[in-house]
């Protein structure tokens, strides 16, 4: 099956992936490339009158074909991956960035797309078409259409560069995952694991013929050893080779390419008129300025900081009083925390985990769907997958109609990166009055099932599902004419919101107990311990909250500023966490050297969009609470001006639209418990 076929010959025109070989990639981009480029000289070269028609809505639906082998192959490269994807991914790069700069730099296109931007006033123009036009001119000027003929070419090659430093960032970081592994043969080595940690350990050595229990620095492995492992000795080894990735002065050291990505980001920034990268990046989102951004950050860090302070004091007190522990390190700080709040609430993870059944979990989800915006999921098997892991379902509305086709991909595997992530196989959109519908998919890594038992989740594992099925219903419920304006193409600080309000639902005991029961009993989640749940979600809220700020802060140390002046990776860190260091610093370990959301995934400048998504998803979720958790106005109005409106409008607007009014950081400070 052709990878350039305009429709495939499969259910829903889902991806055929078993039908595609990996040497089909390379070829098929090269082609879809060529017909693109054809494409845009149709629109650039017309000897039409420029129009929103013909110019503005041809070039949204411009590269079609490109864009759905782009969003396959891509989404390859980051959830099964392998030596000749990521070959593939290094020789395509640099072809996507000089088609994309060879339609930004396109002065006949520019010219036509400008004269129908300047006539944009026309009382006949839908507001969608107002922020498509205005896109569109954007996306021009703020990629060098109003540059010199050499300064164009500069542009070009700084982004081709870039988008190979990228790649390679990434690779490194996948490569330093995997070959890291911490092999123990002596049991008592495993002392305060859950059993089913210990299991998963012993199935990962198994899996790559080793004798003993494997540990890796994959979430799933990681996590539960930091937190409970008993061995200090073996926390420190893990925790400095988790620290170290990229950082190590080898063949797979980031430093430089850290180093080089930051200041090509401002070199481009100033060709463009900008003072930085961040000026660049902001003026796009709701921020729109780094002093905003630097306020907001700074603000919230003069209420955190007092709470954090004091948190710490009390771990410390706590390791000190319990073990003897004089100094507490960073391979400490999962560990005494765990130990101080099973002593303060009287509950651990591992009380939780046979409620969160990872099918249950999943069904717990889709209930609330349903509840709240009339979908449901239905399981299939005739969708094709790219792993055998991958599961595969129909969304249908209450008519049963076709909403949404969504992949759900849950385990860590070699060739898949860590973390989570929701993305898309192919976007809503309307062409021609056909109403083309979304396949939307998210990628984690959680707790794999044993011999002897199911797929149990941690209770952060659920809040990321929960997370992750709000990117994912931003995706599924978009409605909107153009590809460039729909589901999650919104502003970065405004994308968190959908994601971040879904996580609320999991701190209810009236939607906990639709879906939290024990896998063997079948006996739902006890009362009091959902209790305990909600307690213990502001413990350490100002010590999290710190920690998501010193990512920030450290993002804007980077984009904020001229970056030519650096050349000590670490030491750029170390000055710029001084203001949020609590515990001591670790000379072995770099962070901004394995930072992919900023270096690597589309977060540079952006990091703060975590916090500010979660004002938004404090208040929107506190005018639920003031109602009823589903009330079926409210999530009806959250449907129509968050979920299906992508980024048709301006996001502020939208809000305001839903909730009547701005929004307001009092709502965060109080769920957090910062407020006095």
């Amino acid at each position: 099956m052709s990878l350039l076929n305009k429709r495939f010959e499969t259910p829903y025109n889902t991806a055929p992936f078993s039908k595609i070989k990996t040497e089909d990639f390379l070829p098929a981009f090269v082609k879809a490339i060529e017909n693109a480029k054809i494409e845009i000289a149709e629109i650039a070269n017309s000897k039409e009158t420029p129009t929103f028609t013909n110019t503005i809505e041809a070039l949204d639906y411009a590269g079609e074909q490109l864009d759905r082998i782009s969003s396959i192959f891509f989404n390859l490269n980051a959830a099964e991956t392998s030596e000749s994807i990521q070959k593939i991914a290094q020789e395509v790069s640099p072809l996507l960035t000089e088609f994309s700069n060879d339609v930004a730099l396109n002065t006949r296109l520019f010219e036509r797309v400008k004269l129908v931007y300047n006539s944009r006033k026309s009382p006949t123009t839908s507001e969608e078409q107002k922020t498509l036009m205005d896109k569109k001119y954007k996306g021009f000027s703020r990629n060098g259409a109003n540059l010199s003929k050499k300064d164009k070419e500069t542009l070009r090659s700084i982004d081709k560069e870039q988008s190979k430093l990228k790649l390679s960032f990434g690779e490194n970081i996948l490569a330093e995952t995997n070959r890291y592994e911490l092999l123990i043969t002596n049991l008592s080595d495993l002392d305060g694991l859950p059993e089913g940690a210990i299991e998963a350990a012993k199935q990962t050595a198994e899996e790559k013929h080793k004798k003993g229990w494997l540990i890796t620095l994959d979430y799933p492995s990681y996590i539960p050893f930091m937190t409970y492992a008993k061995n200090r000795a073996l926390r420190k080894e893990l925790a400095l080779a988790f620290g170290k990735k990229g950082f190590q002065n080898d063949a797979l050291d980031n430093q430089e390419i850290v180093l080089k990505i930051a200041k090509l980001r401002f070199k481009r920034a100033q060709l463009l008129g900008y003072h930085t990268h961040a000026h660049f990046v902001l003026e796009e989102r709701m921020a729109k300025t780094p002093t905003n951004v630097r306020d907001f950050l700074e603000d919230l860090l003069e209420k955190a900081l007092p709470a954090a302070k004091k948190e710490f004091q009390e771990l410390e007190a706590f390791a000190k009083q319990t073990e003897g522990i004089n100094r507490l390190e960073k391979w400490d700080s999962a560990y005494y925390s765990e130990k101080l709040k099973q002593d303060r609430f009287n509950f651990d993870d591992e009380q939780l985990k046979p409620y969160f059944k990872l099918e249950n979990v999943i069904e717990g989800a889709f209930i609330v769907a349903h509840k709240l915006f009339g979908i449901d999921f239905i399981k299939t098997q005739d969708i094709d997958t790219y792993h055998k892991d991958v599961m595969t379902y129909k969304v249908v509305d209450l008519e049963r109609n076709l909403v949404a086709v969504f992949y759900a991909d849950f385990f860590p595997r070699e060739g898949k990166r860590n973390g989570a992530w929701m993305t898309s196989f192919k976007p809503q959109y309307v062409k021609n009055g056909i109403q083309e519908r979304p396949h939307v998919s998210i990628v984690c890594n959680f707790t794999k099932p044993t011999a002897t038992k199911p797929s149990l989740l941690t209770f952060n594992e659920v809040t990321t599902f929960f997370h992750e099925f709000g990117h994912a219903l931003h995706g599924i419920l978009a409605n909107t004419t153009y590809p460039s304006l729909s589901g999650t193409n919104v502003a970065w600080d405004f994308v968190e919101l959908p994601s971040q309000i879904m996580e609320n639902w999991c701190y209810e005991r009236e939607a906990l107990a639709l879906f939290a029961k024990h896998y063997e009993t079948g006996e739902r989640i006890p009362m009091n311990l959902i209790d305990k749940i909600k307690s213990a979600s502001t413990f350490q809220q100002g010590i999290q909250t710190l920690r998501q700020l010193s990512f920030g802060l450290l993002d804007m140390s980077w984009h904020g500023i001229d970056p030519n002046t650096i050349t000590n990776v670490k030491q750029q860190e170390k000055a710029t966490f001084k203001q949020t260091q609590l515990f001591p610093d670790v000379e072995q370990n770099c962070m901004s050297t394995a930072f992919s959301h900023i270096f690597q995934g589309g977060y540079s400048s952006g990091y703060y969009s975590y916090k500010w998504a979660e004002v938004l998803d404090a208040d929107a979720f506190e005018y639920f609470k003031e109602n009823s958790l589903f009330d079926p106005k409210i999530a009806n109005d959250f449907k129509e001006y968050i979920l299906s409106k992508g980024g048709t409008e301006d996001p502020l607007e939208l809000y305001i639209k839903f909730r009547g009014q701005k929004p307001k950081a009092d709502a965060l400070l109080r769920r957090s418990g910062l407020l006095n």
